[in-house]
């Protein structure tokens, strides 16, 4: 029985290996919700939407804290009512587990 991603923490990742192919981020993928895998199948992207800038800006933080206890850190685009997070392993040049992880992680705040 494999173990679902949100049960798992990131695991420090270095250069040499090998990124997720678009298949296996694909199969990731499904354990996801509203996520979708970047053309070039390097990152992995998502948005949210928030009634007002303080909303956006409080989860901006929440991530942040996710993302220091991780040591796994999204792209973040703050705009009013709106956030863009976009998740990529820059170690290696595209997608790892450690990004699927951390994408189960912000969709439980």
């Amino acid at each position: 029985m494999s173990v679902h991603l949100v049960q798992k923490h990131c695991v420090p990742c270095e250069g040499g290996t090998p990124p997720l192919k678009k298949d296996e981020a694909e199969i990731l993928l499904q354990q996801l919700n509203g996520w979708s895998v970047a053309s070039d199948a390097k990152s992995i992207h998502k948005a949210y939407k928030f009634e007002n800038w303080k909303q956006a800006h409080e989860f901006v933080n929440k991530i942040s804290d996710i993302a220091e206890k991780e040591g796994h850190h999204p792209d973040i685009a703050l705009r009013w009512g709106s956030v863009g997070v976009t998740l990529m392993t820059h170690a290696i040049g595209g997608l790892s587990e450690n990004d699927f992880i951390l994408a189960t992680k912000i969709d439980r705040i």
